[in-house]
């Protein structure tokens, strides 16, 4: 599981990280982090697509999201009984006939 998270996370950051960084022009003399190549890679996007280039980085922001609530759903999955057990020590502490609300 812990090669499976690597392999979702390392995308995520690269992705994000040379976008925000090029977004806001913090190309350190890097020309790939400057904003003009950011704005021609997304127009090149764009014209492959057929959508207007401002709206794709928030469908890959979509698509994230939906890895990750996958990815968490699989790993939730996996721990299922560990989860399980765990809700019912919290249930059994929180909900027990000893304690008594406070006033």
């Amino acid at each position: 599981m812990r090669y499976i998270l690597a392999l979702w996370a390392a995308p995520l950051v690269l992705f994000w990280g040379w976008y925000f960084l090029s977004i806001y022009d913090m190309h350190f003399g890097y020309w790939m982090l400057s904003r003009r190549f950011n704005l021609a890679i997304f127009e090149l996007y764009g014209e492959i697509l057929g959508v207007d280039p401002v709206t794709i980085p928030w469908m890959m922001a979509k698509a994230f999201v939906i890895d990750t609530l996958l990815i968490l759903a699989i790993w939730a999955f996996r721990r299922r009984k560990q989860i399980a057990e765990k809700v019912r020590t919290l249930r059994a502490r929180y909900a027990s006939a000893e304690s008594a609300p406070s006033v």
